[in-house]
């Protein structure tokens, strides 16, 4: 299983969105600074994961929603904990 999942960070409070087929590890490479993007802006916490069946879906996905760039889209995802991208796009 792949997951797209958001993680908000402890610091500066903005999320970050991304894929992966090891949340685990994907979380740890995050906080550990492995991840040049998030490296100044560490720890992380999980806030959402949604699983897809293919990597490729995954990452579909995490493209969209990173093209949308709306924090009010993304904070409404983590408090329904479900990606709706037919509603986020009206």
């Amino acid at each position: 299983m792949t997951f797209v999942y958001i993680l908000q960070s402890l610091v500066n409070h903005r999320y970050y969105i991304g894929s992966t087929n090891n949340i685990e590890r994907r979380l740890n490479e995050h906080n550990n600074g492995s991840s040049g993007y998030t490296r100044l802006t560490k720890p992380f916490k999980l806030v959402f994961k949604q699983k897809y069946e293919t990597l490729k879906e995954a990452r579909s996905i995490e493209f969209k929603l990173k093209k949308l760039k709306s924090k009010k889209i993304i904070e409404k995802i983590i408090a329904d904990q479900k990606i709706n991208l037919s509603r986020a796009v009206r």
